[in-house]
């Protein structure tokens, strides 16, 4: 299981404004079985196989031209663990751990 983020900004749209192209993105999310994905305020966190991420990476990228966007930049970061499940969660709950034990 991996963890990705991805940042879609759409270019030469005439507007500033992007929360449409967010939520047109969301919305493949929503129809993608097997993946688990957070929406945070500079991108979109998934969790998932990466045979099933790596095309949906795909379909998100097209989003902004399906909607008369003429550019598109997509930036990906992948987290893929072999050594352990990984997963959203897991990688929060680590961190808040060593909070919690450094005091």
């Amino acid at each position: 299981m991996a963890v990705l983020e991805v940042v879609i900004a759409p270019l030469g749209t005439g507007s500033t404004s992007i929360s449409q192209y967010v939520a047109d993105a969301h919305r493949v999310l929503q129809e993608t079985p097997g993946i688990k994905y957070q929406l945070t305020p500079m991108g979109t966190i998934i969790e998932g196989e990466l045979d099933v991420l790596f095309p949906l990476l795909q379909r998100l990228h097209e989003v902004p031209f399906v909607k008369g966007a003429r550019r598109s930049m997509t930036i990906i970061r992948i987290d893929d663990r072999r050594d352990k499940d990984l997963t959203m969660e897991g990688k929060v709950k680590s961190v808040e751990e060593k909070l919690v034990t450094s005091k």
